[in-house]
């Protein structure tokens, strides 16, 4: 996690609440591009849906890496996971309190983030599934099984 607390002072705070994005947000948790474009994306949902369930996510990333990452933000306490539905929280510990004002801040600000800008330089190609079986092979493997044989009664 890579919290610079001075860029969180008062006077720093003030100038940062006049344009919110989850750009800042993100690169406080985040010092790779790629992983801070995608925790950006699952609170961007979250913000849009108010209420996010992992079937309702859209085929941009895996399950497994939407959840990864809804599940971090539940971890460091900006999500939370109730009725197998995420959904921002809005009790923070006293130590992330100017974060805390800057992502409600971000969370009440009407406009979205257009997230291709932001993170111009992550890796925004679909992800392949990786490992598990083919859904071609599986159908294959279903055909070539022979039926029991029937015993007369």
């Amino acid at each position: 996690m890579a919290i610079r607390y001075w860029e969180f002072e008062d006077a720093a705070l003030k100038e940062k609440l006049k344009s919110p994005n989850v750009r800042e947000i993100a690169k406080i948790y985040f010092d790779n591009e790629t992983k801070a474009y995608r925790f950006s994306k699952a609170l961007n949902e979250v913000k849009s849906r108010k209420e996010l369930r992992l079937k309702d996510c859209s085929d941009d990333l895996p399950i497994a890496t939407w959840k990864r990452y809804l599940d971090f933000g539940v971890t460091v306490g900006i999500l939370k996971h109730e009725n197998s539905a995420y959904s921002f929280t809005d009790r923070y510990t006293r130590p992330l309190k100017n974060i805390s004002v800057y992502i409600k801040s971000w969370m009440e600000a009407e406009k979205q983030d257009d997230l291709s800008v932001l993170f111009a330089t992550a890796n925004m190609e679909n992800q392949k599934k990786r490992g598990g079986r083919k859904a071609a092979q599986i159908a294959t493997e279903a055909q070539s099984v022979p039926a029991p044989p029937v015993q007369p009664a």
